[in-house]
């Protein structure tokens, strides 16, 4: 984006601050619509056993429990089925140490190729299940629409669990389920359990959560024992951008806790590696650097090194994991970044501005890595992107983002004429085409949008509260970090500074495409604000040395030095 379209983005945000009292978290929890006593109590201070739900109350979990424990006490073999992103993987981990604390080595994992099998399961899968001598089939992360899938493993014997937090498909106002042995999802519509917005690895840890409860002693697990298997809840958790309230809040503080702690030698090595103080793991260690490398497994084509990294209990392998890990992250870094230069460079032959929504696609472009673009491209021009390409079965799919001012999934919706198949959340989705469709895709999606009044030439946003440079303090840091994890539902708290004055202004990184600014107090301190991946030549024109100017900013520690630092993080210039 070139400078002038990145200052024009800026001046179209608009802000709007709450009114301020003299006790910040009561503020910021208000503003959460948090208020009652029970309610803050809950949220600054998570109790496992007070905040967690029975998961027998979840429908479906009696015959799961029971038909895994028969298959065990028979010796039938299992097939554990998980999704290829970084809440699949470590659900899979999750029943994979499960089944050895057990004592059971009858089963295996299984992980789909992302470009050659694509989501859920896959007819071609379920026979080679078959001719392995599978009789028990487990999902998770998926299977909640693979109706035609389970039906034929149902013909080849095999019995399926399906654990999925998915949205089953609708007709006539009925959920259409597969038919499966026992189906845990609690979106399904006679779900009775508390927490709908569990992720798919946390729909798992419930049904570990049952087995051990109703059969643990007999195997000699001790109870909560499954409670060492948060690490992997955590990461899923704050992966899956599920809403931080709750049970998923307790999953979150506590998947942090033994994160910071965690015996696993391929997150040590990971650590290590990385350059991250155990003791200081937060949720932006998770999403802005585990979570890449377990994704980028899946879109380079190797979800194994992923599964392998966080399941395996030898040290010299963690070592090798790691680095594989970070090979295909790094691999996955260069094949994005090219990909973005080249669709920049077809988007700035085209009249995007006008549309409502940016949609294009290649059939040479893997769908893999289209999600990655998608989102950098909806930040960049504020507006939904749709991306495609072609998969290794010659079908054309693509991921879809959105910019935070509409649902991806209901503009699908409004062009459903074009599609083999779509699903996702509000903020992301991914979809199949149908082979005439992809010619009047672009017309179709756009007026979606509009129909939904999806773009609006003013987004506007609140500033939890305005505070001077003199306010910014390790005490004002204490008092927020209450609040964390921060994440979907419970975004970090965002600060208005009036009148900052600036110091001075410099680029940093190897490539110069970050920017710190210098900020004075009245108190002659120095305090550094930073904004990554925003080079000095997209700055406002009056933002410069001994000037003053309105900045919207987060609070942050960074330990990156040998120090721990407080500065602020811009997330806005006025």
């Amino acid at each position: 984006m070139s400078p002038a379209k990145a200052r024009d983005r800026m001046a179209r945000m608009k802000y709007s601050v709450r009114e301020r009292s003299s006790d910040i978290v009561s503020d910021l929890l208000a503003y959460r619509g948090i208020v009652t006593e029970a309610d803050r109590a809950a949220f600054l201070a998570p109790d496992y056993d007070a905040h967690t739900h029975d998961p027998f109350l979840m429908k479906g979990m009696d015959l799961a429990v029971e038909r895994i424990y028969r298959a065990i006490k028979t010796g039938e073999r299992i097939v554990i089925f998980s999704d290829y992103d970084a809440d699949g993987i470590p659900g899979g981990v999750i029943l994979h140490d499960t089944l050895k604390k057990l004592g059971y080595t009858n089963f295996e994992n299984y992980i789909p190729h992302r470009h050659n099998e694509g989501f859920g399961l896959s007819l071609k899968a379920i026979e080679g299940f078959a001719e392995r001598g599978t009789k028990l089939l487990v999902t998770i992360d998926c299977g909640i629409g693979n109706i035609a899938e389970v039906a034929r493993a149902n013909e080849l014997g095999i019995e399926t669990i399906i654990t999925d937090h998915h949205l089953p498909h609708r007709e006539d106002g009925r959920d259409v389920l597969p038919p499966a042995y026992a189906i845990l999802d609690p979106k399904q519509a006679d779900c009775g359990y508390p927490e709908k917005m569990l992720c798919g690895s946390g729909v798992m840890y419930k049904l570990v959560q049952a087995l051990f409860k109703k059969h643990g002693e007999e195997f000699g697990v001790k109870p909560g024992w499954e409670k060492w298997y948060l690490d992997l809840v955590g990461i899923a958790t704050l992966s899956d951008m599920v809403p931080l309230v709750g049970e998923n809040r307790v999953f979150a503080h506590y998947g942090l806790k033994v994160l910071r702690k965690t015996a696993r030698p391929g997150l040590t090595k990971l650590y290590e590696k990385l350059r991250l103080k155990r003791d200081d793991i937060t949720e932006d260690d998770i999403g802005f650097t585990i979570t890449p490398r377990i994704n980028a497994a899946s879109r380079m084509g190797e979800p194994e090194h992923a599964f392998k990294l966080l399941s395996t209990d030898d040290e010299a392998l963690a070592d090798v994991y790691a680095d594989a890990l970070e090979h295909v992250n790094n691999e996955r870094k260069g094949t994005v970044a090219s990909l973005v230069k080249e669709i920049r460079k077809l988007l700035a032959e085209r009249d995007v501005e006008s549309k409502k929504a940016i949609v294009i696609g290649n059939p040479s472009w893997r769908p893999s890595l289209l999600g990655l673009v998608a989102n950098s491209l909806a930040e960049e021009y504020g507006k939904p992107a749709f991306l495609w390409g072609r998969d290794g079965d010659g079908i054309l799919k693509g991921s879809c983002r959105s910019a935070g001012n509409g649902s991806v999934v209901e503009i699908m919706s409004g062009a459903k004429e074009m599609f083999r198949e779509f699903g996702g959340h509000a903020a992301s989705g991914g979809f199949a085409l149908l082979p005439d469709s992809v010619h009047m895709l672009e017309d179709a999606l756009c007026k979606s949008c509009e129909a939904l009044f999806i773009e609006k030439d003013e987004k506007e946003s609140f500033v939890d509260v305005a505070i001077t440079l003199e306010d910014v303090s390790w005490s004002m840091y204490r008092d927020i970090e209450k609040l964390a994890p921060y994440g979907t539902g419970n975004p970090k708290p965002l600060f208005l500074i009036r009148k900052a004055r600036i110091g001075s202004v410099k680029a940093f990184g190897k490539e110069k495409n970050h920017t710190e600014i210098i900020f004075d107090d009245s108190n002659g301190r120095k305090i550094s604000a930073i904004r990554f991946f925003f080079s000095a030549e997209n700055l406002p024109s009056h933002v410069t040395a001994n000037s003053t100017a309105d900045f919207v900013v987060q609070l942050e520690k960074s330990t990156f030095k040998r120090y721990p630092e407080l500065r602020l993080r811009i997330v806005d210039i006025l």
